[in-house]
């Protein structure tokens, strides 16, 4: 990985904070010039302080402020950084909420702000870029899904099912992009202990958090080391940290009927065990009949 990055235009939406800010800085000490887009800019000052001190090289640190979800405000934004700095090398798609919860109890707000976000945010930086990329005939997209994205279970139907779709650009563009020189790389990360985690945290059912116990929690820098490195090596999935490494390959072995059985039986021994289980059963017993 060590001469990937020299001076290499890299664009980190969601760059601010967690895994996107500590790409970024990890790009830039490498030799990279690096772009941060996000919504608040005052965090984003804050991150290009950070990102400036990791530089190694006299590289340029830009700072964006824009919603990914708002497809012309995006579109302007990027149109603006190509017309300023050039079309970046390297996309990362980093920007992404999420907000657990039972399906049944969930806003139909909250899946509309995970799709437009996690997804239709993806698509709107990618539709603005992509077109330079076949032009140019290279580049390198890294889209950040999440191990929700893998396997989804009980609180994330809203988030897993964005992720999911990620998943799903993600591969046709691999496809797609490869003839004209274009790297695509999807990324899993198991929970990383990220400002967006602590959100999370907040709102997470307490099955979902019994369920979370048999998981670990890495740190953003580890992430990011894996990203960087892998996608230096042209890898198409990426796979950070030890847990989502074992769960992939449990998966690809016995199949998702073995990890159904294994799930479903956490559920049952955390409904058993949960306050909320109770309260949660006799609102649907309450519901009646259509």
């Amino acid at each position: 990985m060590k001469n990937s990055y020299v001076n290499k235009h890299v664009l980190v939406t969601g760059g601010s904070s967690g895994i996107g800010l500590a790409v970024a800085k990890l790009a830039a000490s490498h030799g990279a010039h690096v772009t941060i887009l996000g919504r608040r800019l005052e965090v984003l000052e804050q991150a290009q302080q950070e990102i400036q001190k990791a530089r190694n090289a006299d590289t340029f640190v830009q700072i964006l402020a824009a919603d990914v979800s708002q497809e012309q405000e995006i579109s302007s934004t990027l149109k603006g950084l190509i017309a300023d700095r050039g079309l970046p090398d390297i996309v990362v798609n980093c920007a992404g909420v999420t907000h657990p919860g039972a399906f049944h109890e969930l806003p139909t707000d909250i899946f509309r702000w995970n799709m437009d976000i996690n997804y239709f945010g993806t698509v709107y930086v990618l539709k603005t870029l992509v077109p330079g990329m076949i032009h140019r005939r290279s580049g390198s997209i890294i889209n950040i899904s999440s191990g929700a994205g893998l396997f989804v279970f009980y609180g994330y139907s809203a988030y897993g099912a964005s992720k999911s779709a990620v998943n799903g650009l993600s591969e046709a563009l691999r496809m797609e992009l490869k003839p004209f020189g274009i790297q695509v790389s999807l990324v899993l990360p198991a929970d990383t202990d990220t400002p967006q985690l602590a959100y999370e945290n907040q709102f997470k059912p307490e099955i979902t958090r019994m369920i979370n116990q048999v998981g670990g929690l890495m740190q953003p820098e580890q992430v990011a080391k894996e990203i960087l490195e892998q996608a230096a090596r042209s890898k198409y999935l990426i796979l950070p940290g030890n847990d989502i490494k074992f769960l992939y390959v449990l998966l690809r072995i016995f199949g998702r009927g073995a990890f159904y059985a294994y799930f479903d039986g956490l559920v049952r021994r955390a409904f058993k065990h949960s306050a909320e289980a109770k309260p949660a059963l006799g609102r649907q017993d309450q519901s009646g009949p259509d």
